[in-house]
């Protein structure tokens, strides 16, 4: 027996989904009964009458579905595999701005620890960020933990007042204007489109941002055949597999996100196999960290 059999097999013993996200291996990814981002993975949990959720992702996605699914058990191949964005805010910086600013509201992007969330007014996604700031009635918007998608949304929205952050996705940020324009030289036809994570002067060299699952789309929708792709090398599973006949480029070095790659096949056959790697919250943290996702769903 393969491991792809004993996990098919093991899902049906232990009524269990595996979730993965579009940065994980490509054979993980072929396992997984969805893939999305976090925040679409999250939802997923949350309707499916699966009793066991395997998330294939970093640490706060697997907190992430356990607020939203406080019923189920949510396991991680890997306990260790985690996000160094997703703890890069203070919550006394966050008291000391609310004490600096009237009429502020701490937006938190769903890129963070469920003890982040919980001094958050509102959650958002990449996808979701400008619509939902836009609907605030706040002027002063506090973003964490991600100082590049806060400048994006600033630019976007003049009207309101940022109050920027220091956090950043390692990843993202080693994607430099030198590398972008590399790959456009050797690749002159093809369109820039980038994950509003990276810096504001790649950005610039882009000819759309947007999110994970929007860059996808984009991709799709476009008559253009070739694509520089500037975020983690993990879409190009998702962006070949949608897109057949097109061809995609990626920065070099390729932005690789060594916690996600972490996770493999033999991991998933083993926690379902043991139930080990389960995420447990304290039911107060949980209900705090669940309000300002509430109210992301309610806005968006």
């Amino acid at each position: 027996m393969t491991v792809k059999d004993e996990i098919e097999q093991l899902k049906k013993e232990k009524n269990a989904i595996i979730l993965a996200h579009y940065y994980v291996r490509p054979e993980v990814q072929e396992i997984a009964d969805y893939i999305g981002d976090s925040f679409y993975l999250s939802k997923i949990a949350a309707k499916s009458d699966a009793e066991t959720i395997v998330f294939c992702g970093v640490y706060f996605m697997g907190e992430s579905a356990k607020i939203l699914s406080p019923e189920k058990r949510v396991l991680l191949p890997d306990i260790t595999a985690d996000c160094a964005m997703a703890h890069m805010a203070d919550p006394e910086r966050i008291r000391q701005m609310r004490e600096t600013y009237e009429d502020l509201a701490v937006v938190c992007y769903i890129n963070s620890t469920a003890e982040l969330k919980r001094y958050a007014d509102v959650c958002v996604t990449s996808a979701n960020a400008l619509g939902i700031i836009r609907k605030l009635p706040n002027r002063n918007i506090y973003f964490i933990p991600d100082q590049n998608l806060a400048h994006f949304a600033a630019d976007q929205i003049p009207e309101k007042n940022f109050i920027f952050n220091e956090g950043y996705c390692p990843v993202h940020q080693q994607i430099r204007t030198e590398q972008v324009r590399k790959a456009k030289a050797d690749h002159p036809g093809a369109l820039v489109l980038a994950h509003p994570e990276c810096s504001a002067e790649v950005l610039e060299l882009a000819d759309d941002t947007g999110s994970t699952s929007g860059i996808i789309d984009d991709a799709v929708k476009s008559s253009h055949k070739e694509f520089i792709i500037c975020t983690e090398n993990g879409v190009r599973a998702a962006l070949e597999k949608n897109c057949p006949g097109k061809q995609f480029y990626f920065t070099e070095p390729e932005p690789t996100c060594v916690d996600m790659k972490r996770i493999t096949l033999d991991q998933i056959a083993h926690v379902l196999k043991t139930g080990e790697n389960e995420v447990f919250l304290d039911d107060t943290l949980r209900q705090e960290a669940e309000k300002p996702l509430e109210k992301m769903l309610q806005l968006g």
